[in-house]
């Protein structure tokens, strides 16, 4: 069983920037993972993946540029390194996983869940 472990979110103002963690217990050796974001009142949007294979990454085409997905095999962790916070980033961030190795954008195709953890950009 694969658990999944968000943190590094906070209270930030416009221009900042931020990373978050996400600490994998389980076996996770050749998953895809990724972060969605849910705003209030929204649906839940991917953010980025990452392939286990080549380290190949995916963005949604608001956050590229300013966000970095990395993944530290090591430490089975993996990171999202966002800069140039704005009030549309606030959102609830989740970490997920799926055991096929593609970069997908689609909610139903991640098995595997975080909590999340709260991102608030606001002055």
């Amino acid at each position: 069983q694969v658990q999944l472990v968000e943190s590094g979110g906070a209270l930030v103002r416009p221009g900042d920037s931020l990373t978050l963690s996400c600490a994998a217990s389980g076996h996770t050796a050749g998953y895809a993972t990724g972060w969605f974001r849910q705003a209030p009142g929204k649906g839940r949007e991917f953010v980025a993946s990452i392939r286990w294979s080549d380290s190949r990454t995916y963005y949604v085409t608001s956050v590229q540029g300013r966000f970095t997905i990395s993944r530290d095999n090591a430490k089975n962790t993996v990171y999202l390194q966002m800069h140039s916070l704005n009030s549309e980033d606030t959102a609830i961030y989740y970490c997920t996983a799926r055991s096929f190795d593609s970069g997908s954008c689609a909610t139903a195709e991640y098995e595997y869940w975080g909590q999340g953890t709260q991102v608030t950009v606001s002055t």
